[in-house]
């Protein structure tokens, strides 16, 4: 692209670059933070790009990381763009102010996209509306998949998360150039990159970098280790190498992002099995940090915002037609639940007493969201009463069987639901003034710490994003919850077990519903 010998140029620790003035705002895209992750670089810890000379023009979004493909069930939903190219340790950078003096609160972004897929370029994710509202918006590109999350016993741990933790350090770095202050830096993802804002709020690296912090969709969790050291022997496999990662470093990219894709084809939040995930590594991780942030020190100083949408599970398994083979699976399903959650025929049973008329894919997904999402936010909010706030959104897509599903809350939190990409999720005519009210929870969240309702507290407050105007919720709203408070937790067997089922009867109802998930969706 030719540059713009009129926008705004800025000077950054590795040369100066020049951005864009587009609606009132300064825009800089593609920025590099770190080297193009390949040759000796791969699978290595980030490194600082070289310095450029002149001004480096920053008009277009930069590569994006290798990725595959969504599906076409997922694709019809989930926009997911690829830009060509190896330098794709980049970010993009929306400021209504460019300069030493402004001093403006920043909001950092980590995309979703279960560490294997997304990018900073999905149009949902325009940083225009914060930096509109008086928040520098920073949104990052890190390495996903096998390249970021492989496990291997000739290269570090968590590449993906080092990335991540190098932009964090950019920022702290430079921002001040851009008009944002150091000192009130907001950490925020969804799913996969909620998950990362846990593991670096709870990292002794990355402390001092960060002020607040959001978590959409996803709580501080590390992976067993043995898990991802399958994916990535699967993998090799079925390529015929060494699980190492000098010899998938040979791998042409395309055969490594197939294969991978073919490996991970049951990697979801409901089927589990092997999967790509950040691990304990003694170093970046040293512990689970859900642990680290409920009962050790870890960001006692970090004020929190944290939340789900009311049904998370519709995304994945509405698409392609599994909440009706689910339900037609019936307590083939139900036992796969009971594996995946660890727990006994108490609690389907106290989900059906609250939810009568649901059916099975229901009780499946909404036990399966409860214990991997909504229980250990709730864990986290009760350790830290006081500086944590909760949400649930709630109001549901205009797209058959959807309901309140997983990313749906995306254009509502950038304030971006006009846009097509956000109507792939959400249908058309979204309303605005809910795009409006929680957009501004997130801008006040990032600027004071108060998104404008009750922290947590022994009531037990939960702010409601649905139909009507924004609401908060008490204890109630926690029944589901209270199931598993007097029901016994079954104990994990060995984890040879892709599924760890508690016992031989459950551990071949969870292989026969992987089998029947799989089966559709080839």
């Amino acid at each position: 692209m030719t540059a713009d010998l009129t926008g705004p140029v800025v000077m950054t620790p590795h040369g100066a670059v020049r951005g864009r003035y587009e609606r009132g705002v300064a825009v800089f895209r593609g920025i590099p933070y770190a080297a193009p992750p390949f040759g000796r670089r791969r699978f290595r810890p980030p490194e600082p790009p070289e310095p450029w000379d002149g001004v480096r023009d920053a008009g277009s979004f930069g590569s994006t990381a290798p990725k595959p493909p969504y599906t076409g069930a997922f694709a019809q939903y989930l926009a997911d763009p690829v830009v060509a190219g190896d330098d794709c340790l980049n970010l993009n950078v929306w400021t209504p102010e460019p300069g030493q003096g402004a001093r403006l609160p920043v909001l950092v972004w980590l995309h979703g996209g279960a560490l294997t897929r997304g990018s900073s370029a999905v149009p949902v994710y325009d940083g225009r509306t914060f930096a509109r509202d008086g928040v520098v918006c920073v949104s990052v590109n890190y390495r996903l998949g096998v390249e970021g999350y492989g496990l291997f016993p000739d290269a570090p741990c968590n590449p993906g998360l080092r990335d991540q933790l190098a932009a964090l350090r950019w920022v702290h770095e430079t921002i001040t150039a851009f008009g944002g202050d150091p000192g009130n830096v907001t950490l925020c993802g969804q799913s996969a990159g909620a998950i990362s804002v846990g593991a670096l709020i709870a990292a002794p690296q990355a402390q001092g970098l960060i002020r607040r912090a959001v978590l959409q969709s996803g709580p501080p969790e590390v992976s067993e280790r043995d898990k991802v050291r399958r994916m990535v022997r699967r993998m090799a496999t079925r390529l015929r190498i060494p699980a190492t990662a000098g010899a998938f470093a040979d791998v042409d990219r395309d055969l490594l992002l197939r294969t991978q894709a073919e490996v991970g084809r049951l990697s979801s939040p409901v089927l589990g099995g092997p999967a790509f995930g950040i691990v304990v590594d003694g170093d970046l991780v040293p512990r689970d940090p859900l642990k680290a942030l409920i009962d050790g020190q870890a960001a006692r100083d970090i004020g929190l915002l944290m939340g789900w949408t009311r049904d998370e599970y519709r995304l994945w398994l509405v698409p392609g037609g599994l909440m009706e083979r689910v339900d037609r699976l019936g307590p083939v399903a139900l036992a796969g639940a009971m594996a995946r959650c660890h727990v006994g025929h108490e609690v389907p049973r106290g989900y059906r007493s609250l939810h009568p008329e649901a059916g099975t894919a229901e009780i499946v997904g909404q036990m399966v969201t409860d214990h991997l999402l909504r229980i250990p936010l709730h864990r986290l909010a009760d350790a830290r009463p006081g500086s944590s706030y909760l949400y649930e959104f709630a109001w549901p897509s205009r797209l058959p069987g959807l309901g309140a599903c997983h990313a749906l809350e995306l254009g509502f939190v950038f304030d971006t639901a006009d846009v097509p990409e956000s109507a792939k999720l959400a249908g058309e005519g979204a309303p605005q003034e809910l795009c409006e009210a929680m957009h501004t929870a997130w801008v006040r969240f990032a600027a004071t710490g108060d998104p404008g309702w009750q922290a947590w507290d022994a009531t037990r407050p939960v702010r409601i994003f649905d139909d009507g105007v924004p609401h908060t919720a008490y204890g109630p709203r926690d029944a589901d919850l209270a199931v598993w408070a007097t029901a016994p937790t079954v104990p994990e067997p060995a984890p040879a077990a892709d599924f760890r089922a508690p016992g031989a009867e459950l551990a071949s109802a969870v292989r026969r519903l992987r089998r029947s998930v799989g089966a559709l969706r080839r």
